[in-house]
């Protein structure tokens, strides 16, 4: 009998096909890297949804040509980068390129949400959060600039969406992918009543939209046109999962909310699985969890690791060209360059807010740096871009775990950072708490997979699944020294930043 598990990962640098068995061992990986985007104007992020499409077929195929056997798989289930938006015709076929979640474009001058909503946002406080919220969805500027595409759209897709519509021939996405700037209720998890202000905010036909189905739920199975160009076999089922983050916490193994699980990828995040509905930041509610009717608090770091792309891009040559003549991997002297500089930085001391975001800390935010002097060096910033972001992570948890009334005890560390052992030692030293990293890198496909194995029966519940299926991995205590300079640094510098900083940054975003 069939059981083991694909897993199809559509990250932002690749798309990943994955096999796993019912113990959450990865048997087979094809990996396919892909353009995160190409942009035809400053601040534009876009790519031809053909090229997700694409790579997720050749990654199937990938497998196939390694011996996979198909008659071993017993399901498919899909996870993708979130808010990817698409719209379609009737036929399924791409109307204008895909709108990438790093796109920066904003619709402003919109009409503000009246009614009794907007009088209750007035007297909130919360109408430039709201008003904010409608100039980043990217339905309002397709509606605004593109009418003739709008008037068009048949299905207003998420990527998770639009791959599910190429593999089964149906409009139909998990209610946990739906993370993004669309009338959807997060309490509840399905599309917003009628009568929500959401419908104002981000003006839409309800039937632009798809069906929802929770994770673990069938979305349908393989369609004969999929099986032709993937390889995949006719009619195997294609299970909900949830977007990338989501589908990362899950396979972390963090189902508690007392585990904070730490994503080191692009976007820096610390999320919490909780069942209760908490909004760790008033009116930006949780995401859906990859668990049916949980929740994943988030506080993201909307740049994070792309920080540590960019440094090694301008200051970190000498390390690649150096790991290319002795034929190791360029990480090992990254975190070289890391231990070369003490905890603390000498005083260095980085913000890391480098693109501003409405979630954390606030829409006028950029990064700082302060205590430069003679003794620092490129080592020195490579190390406080760390640090920094540890230290904004630290203190997203310390806001989740006060509004959530549950204290973070450990840590779960996944995304491409989570690779090196500096920032695994350092990110456990600012926070004073065991740093793990999962038993396998694909944490969000393993997530995916966890989705479909309980969907299938294969594990009884999400608690037998994540106890079969998950493990800790590379362990990493915090040293009491190390954290104490820390916590001195992150009570008395950093937290102090921002808000010293911030009519600074209101002043500059004004001009």
């Amino acid at each position: 009998m069939p059981e083991n598990l694909l897993a199809l990962d559509n990250g932002t640098q690749s798309v990943r096909a994955l096999v796993f068995d019912p113990r959450g061992k990865l048997l087979a990986k094809q990996r396919i890297p892909i353009e995160p985007y190409f942009s035809s104007a400053p601040g534009l992020a876009e790519q031809d949804p053909n090229v997700f499409w694409d790579a997720l077929c050749q990654a199937c195929r990938g497998l196939w040509a390694q011996g996979v056997e198909k008659s071993s798989l017993a399901a498919v289930a899909l996870t993708t980068q979130r808010s990817t938006v698409i719209n379609v015709d009737k036929n399924g076929q791409p109307l204008r390129p895909a709108i990438v979640w790093l796109d920066k474009r904003r619709t402003e001058g919109l009409p503000p949400v009246g009614g009794l909503w907007g009088l209750g946002f007035k007297l909130a406080g919360a109408s430039r959060t709201v008003a904010y919220l409608q100039a980043e969805a990217e339905a309002n500027w397709i509606r605004t600039h593109q009418p003739e595409i709008w008037q068009a759209t048949h299905k207003y897709l998420f990527l998770s969406g639009y791959l599910t519509y190429r593999l089964t021939g149906r409009f139909v996405d998990s209610t946990a992918c739906q993370v993004g700037y669309v009338p959807f209720d997060y309490k509840a998890q399905t599309w917003a009543r009628t009568w929500d202000w959401k419908w104002q905010a981000v003006p839409m036909e309800r039937s632009l939209l798809v069906e929802l189905v929770p994770p673990g739920s069938p979305l349908g199975e393989i369609s004969p046109a999929a099986a032709e160009e993937t390889g995949l076999p006719v009619g195997l089922p294609l299970i909900a999962a949830a977007a990338d983050k989501a589908t990362e916490v899950l396979g972390a193994g963090c189902l508690e909310p007392h585990i904070g699980c730490l994503s080191y990828g692009s976007a820096a995040t610390i999320n919490t699985m909780h069942q209760r509905y908490i909004e760790v930041i008033p009116l930006i509610p949780p995401y859906p969890a990859a668990v049916p009717g949980r929740y994943s608090l988030e506080v993201q770091i909307y740049r994070g690791y792309w920080m540590v792309t960019w440094f090694k891009r301008e200051f970190g040559l000498r390390e690649q060209k150096l790991a290319e003549e002795q034929g190791i991997e360029p990480e090992a002297l990254f975190d070289d360059l890391v231990r070369s500089v003490p905890p603390g930085s000498d005083g260095l001391v980085l913000q890391p807010f480098w693109s501003p975001g409405l979630r954390f800390p606030g829409p006028e935010a950029r990064g700082a740096v302060i205590g430069f002097n003679d003794v620092h060096t490129r080592a020195h910033l490579y190390r406080a871009i760390l640090e920094g972001l540890a230290y904004a992570l630290r203190e997203g948890a310390e806001r989740t775990s006060k509004r959530s009334g549950v204290p973070i005890t450990e840590l779960r560390v996944a995304g491409g950072g989570s690779q090196s052992d500096a920032a695994m030692q350092l990110t456990a030293d600012v926070f004073g708490l065991p740093a793990s990293r999962p038993h396998v890198y694909e944490a969000s496909g393993l997530g995916a997979a966890i989705d479909a194995a309980v969907g299938l029966g294969l594990h009884p519940n999400f608690e037998t699944a994540i106890r079969e299926m998950t493990r800790r991995g590379t362990t990493f205590d915090p040293n009491p020294q190390t954290h104490a300079r820390y916590d001195e640094l992150f009570q008395h510098v950093y937290r102090q930043l921002y808000q010293r900083l911030k009519p600074l940054y209101q002043t500059m975003e004004k001009r």
